[in-house]
């Protein structure tokens, strides 16, 4: 039985606040794959896409994702996640993928640094073909899929609960 919570999304849909607040819920620990990529960096994701280039931001993220080994956690990722195969494979054998999906004009009014939040866009891309680009491969890899468009950290986070109580 797999034991984790894997939350993908885009920026903005809470999988880190909603993260937190369902893994107390669930009884589990609480993961950040964002946050370990800074700490084996040593920098923040914006500096690393900046410095580094986007290319060597995945490369990053792919490594940090491949080398996770834990049990009993919800785990809440960077947005760009999908675009690893080997990432994702790893993480659905590692637990439940639960996509929280959110309308582009919900992300837009819940993001507004965009330019300082380490969001993977390509060079000439707007945010709107970075949304279109993802959708399809959110919607590929999840298990459970959950609208998070109208609600709160809270409502989402039971969503979540519920969602895996059921299908535990």
């Amino acid at each position: 039985m797999k034991s984790n919570v894997v939350l993908i999304g885009m920026p903005g849909c809470g999988k880190s606040t909603c993260g937190v607040i369902v893994a107390k819920m669930l009884l589990k620990n609480f993961f950040d794959t964002d946050l370990l990529i800074q700490n084996i960096e040593g920098i923040s994701l914006q500096d690393i896409i900046d410095t580094k280039g986007i290319e060597y931001f995945e490369k990053a993220e792919e490594e940090a994702i491949l080398n996770l080994d834990i049990k009993g956690t919800v785990i809440a990722t960077g947005g760009s996640v999908v675009y690893s195969d080997k990432a994702m494979e790893h993480l659905k054998s590692l637990g439940t993928v639960i996509f929280l999906n959110l309308g582009f004009e919900n992300m837009e009014k819940r993001i507004s640094n965009f330019k300082t939040r380490g969001v993977v866009m390509r060079k000439g891309n707007t945010l709107l073909d970075m949304y279109n680009e993802r959708l399809p491969l959110y919607k590929k890899w999840a298990d459970i899929t959950i609208n998070c468009d109208r609600e709160t950290a809270e409502d989402t986070a039971q969503a979540i609960y519920d969602a895996v109580k059921n299908n535990t």
